[in-house]
């Protein structure tokens, strides 16, 4: 936010802010979530695998809305990489937290290992998307607003 504290707001920035900040506050949210739940003594599989499954499927209905909002905003018109990292992967990591969640009770160790693959992704979805956002703000936007007013 202090990288973009002293650009001028841009039409639809709003729209775009819902389409590419906020899932990385989901998603870093959702992976502290993971580890703190699964980190708990549970007495047995029901609780946590029931969590694991509701988390994933609103994951997935999140991941759809985010989607949706890549397409409807105006600010920026997002290439493949955008794509992938706002819409595909998290589309994934949750799709396999789900799905974990629906094994568990059949293979609890196989189910252990997506839930752990699904938080990694999204832990490395964020990370990735925080310093896209970064990189963009300080090199392309910075950079265009400083030659506008020098121009």
């Amino acid at each position: 936010m202090a990288l973009v504290a002293n650009i001028p707001s841009i039409p639809n920035q709003a729209q775009a802010g819902d389409a590419f900040a906020t899932p990385n506050v989901v998603h870093f949210s959702m992976v502290l979530l993971l580890s703190a739940a699964l980190s708990a003594p549970w007495r047995g599989l029901h609780a946590p695998t029931f969590l694991c499954g509701v988390l994933g499927v609103l994951g997935i209905a999140y991941s759809l809305i985010v989607t949706r909002r890549l397409r409807a905003q105006t600010a920026y018109r997002p290439v493949f990489e955008d794509w992938l990292f706002h819409a595909l992967l998290p589309f994934a990591a949750y799709t396999t937290l789900a799905a974990s969640a629906f094994v568990a009770n059949s293979h609890a160790y196989e189910a252990l290992f997506g839930v752990a693959s699904s938080a990694m992704l999204l832990l490395f979805i964020g990370i990735h998307n925080a310093w896209d956002a970064a990189a963009y703000h300080v090199f392309v936007k910075r950079h265009k607003n400083e030659s506008e007013r020098s121009g």
